[in-house]
């Protein structure tokens, strides 16, 4: 049973009790209200209980001019339902399409638009989307584990993958990998964004962004790896130059896991790349084509390696 489940029941109990203590008309109504008004996150919950009371009183209000003008047909249910659904699709205001249909019907079975009834709709409203929304705000649960525990496993997945972009540029004759590592990892960051952003919603007064910032670095990052795997594949000879970039995986894969920016990798790329520039021309084709790839595999790596740059924390001097 989940917290959801738990607080829309306290909330439809006590807005059902508030509504028969106040002495209003179909007191269960308010029931249904504060069932639409828990929502998976605060801010989202405000934000739909918002529209929907809004939406409720365009309906109310049109209504009881539909009613007034046209009378208690049955028909009129249909006039008013083609006139207020367009118009609260055009406000944007869909979520608020059942309460306004709710709040309308009860004007229709009372056959009454006084201002006394169309004021126990609002306060129908008000006490069910209101205490929902207040109870929502009370707790939410604490998403930071699950956050933290995606996040190591993100990084155990990434320090595996560089491991084997290593062994494949050392010994690319027998070692053969599936790649299930890239696919998981995909996946982790598609889990752990959704959780960051419904834990940003969950922050009314304070932002919560850096886990959302933390996800989207690491989908760009997720990204540049596919592409150096696509480069890596076009590496089918043992050459010294591959050799010292599988160095640079190995340190990559110890430093993905650190929590500030090193930057010991990108050094090394840099010294590195000056070397390159001292060794002899291809002397076949072969040697030209893997080396070509393992320069635009270096340039991918720093690609990747600026996107860590601009996003990782540092640590202070």
């Amino acid at each position: 049973m989940g917290i959801r489940v738990i607080k829309t029941a306290a909330a439809v109990v006590i807005a059902i009790y508030l509504a028969q203590f106040f002495d209003l008309l179909s007191p269960f109504s308010a029931g249904l209200f504060a069932v639409l008004g828990v929502d998976v996150t605060k801010k989202r919950g405000i934000k739909t209980s918002a529209i929907r009371i809004l939406a409720s009183l365009v309906g109310l209000l049109l209504a009881a001019l539909i009613f007034y003008s046209l009378g208690y047909h049955i028909w009129a249910i249909a006039v008013f339902v083609l006139v207020v659904y367009s118009l609260l699709a055009k406000l944007n205001l869909h979520d608020g399409i059942v309460t306004s249909t709710v709040v309308m019907l009860h004007l229709f079975a009372l056959q009454s638009v006084s201002l006394t009834h169309i004021m126990n709709e609002v306060y129908l409203l008000i006490i069910g989307l209101g205490l929902s929304t207040i109870i929502n705000l009370i707790y939410m649960p604490n998403e930071h584990p699950k956050l933290d525990q995606a996040r190591i496993r993100l990084e155990e997945l990434l320090s595996a993958i560089f491991k084997e972009f290593a062994l494949h540029l050392n010994d690319n004759e027998n070692h053969v990998w599936d790649g299930k590592e890239l696919l998981e990892a995909y996946d982790v960051i598609e889990a752990g964004n959704l959780i960051a952003e419904r834990s940003a919603d969950n922050k009314l007064l304070q932002g919560n962004g850096d886990w959302v910032r933390y996800y989207e670095m690491r989908r760009q990052q997720l990204e540049s790896t596919q592409r150096m795997l696509d480069l890596v594949a076009q590496v089918y000879r043992s050459l010294p130059h591959g050799h010292q970039i599988a160095q640079l995986f190995e340190e990559l894969s110890v430093e993905v896991k650190m929590e500030y920016y090193q930057g010991n990798v990108d050094k090394h790329l840099s010294e590195m790349e000056a070397d390159f520039k001292k060794y002899p021309l291809p002397v076949s084709r072969d040697e030209f084509e893997v080396r070509s790839a393992l320069l635009q595999l270096c340039v991918e790596l720093k690609n990747y390696l600026s996107i860590a740059k601009r996003s990782k924390k540092r640590k202070e001097a």
